[in-house]
């Protein structure tokens, strides 16, 4: 494990609370936060905490009044758009960690899972448009806690219980009794518990995804991703999943040898 890469930084103490001059400080260097990519091994403990504990925006009266219909309001629907901005600018751990130039981002990952689902066709057995909504939604709470990998020094539990919390907040944004909140929160939990065939095949697609990747890193810039490889191999639980990596292994194999 090479934990050593996930510098924590120190938690600080909470500021006491502050009047509207503070406030306004605050906002202005969160837009100005959001609007840089966020390079960085692992999303330190303490911004994960204060995001955790921070009201989510439009948490008055734009969420209760959507609450009461079946959408998100206004309000609510372009402050959970704009909490997305995040995914499009968090770059994911894995390749800061292997000092890869330019990585591609969370949105970037899910991108490419959505249209893994919408090529699948009749075939795979499964609903292809749930899949792609999962393929939206099993990141989403990465927009809140950051990109937690296992080199972060943060147990399976807890991170789980970090993102949950995250899915609820996410529920309070869009309105708790909105269809999309609903869905949300169903086809998160449907994909972390591993409960349909849909969500096996998300599952293998993340792990894919992950692998394409990595083997387009290291024809580009020449990195060694072998790690990649190694931690997902023989770990696809689908007939889709097993197929399109062998695919995609003979290809990098047959690369390395006409490269040799």
């Amino acid at each position: 494990m090479l934990a050593a890469w996930c510098g924590r930084l120190a938690p600080r103490a909470l500021a006491a609370a502050a009047g509207a001059a503070g406030v306004q400080r605050a906002a202005g260097a969160a837009s100005a936060a959001a609007a840089a990519p966020a390079r960085q091994a692992c999303p330190p403990p303490f911004a994960r905490a204060r995001t955790m504990s921070a009201a989510a925006p439009g948490d008055g009266g734009a969420a209760g009044a959507a609450a009461a219909s079946r959408a998100p309001t206004p309000s609510s629907a372009v402050d959970f758009l704009m909490l997305l901005q995040k995914l499009k600018t968090t770059q994911r751990t894995g390749w800061v960690r292997c000092n890869v130039q330019q990585p591609e981002s969370i949105a970037d990952h899910m991108y490419r899972m959505g249209m893994m689902s919408l090529i699948l066709g009749d075939g795979a057995g499964v609903d292809t448009v749930r899949c792609i909504k999962m393929a939206l939604v099993h990141d989403v709470a990465e927009a809140v806690v950051g990109d937690i990998t296992p080199h972060c020094g943060v147990s399976d539990g807890d991170k789980h219980a970090m993102e949950a919390a995250a899915i609820e907040r996410i529920q309070g944004m869009l309105g708790t009794q909105t269809d999309a909140a609903r869905e949300v929160s169903e086809l998160w939990h449907e994909y972390e518990a591993q409960s349909t065939p849909e969500a096996h095949l998300v599952k293998d697609f993340d792990k894919l995804e992950m692998i394409i990747q990595a083997h387009e890193y290291e024809t580009a810039q020449g990195a060694e991703l072998q790690q990649f490889f190694d931690s997902t191999a023989g770990k696809f639980r689908t007939e889709t999943g097993k197929a399109w990596a062998a695919e995609l292994v003979a290809r990098r194999q047959a690369a390395r040898r006409a490269a040799a």
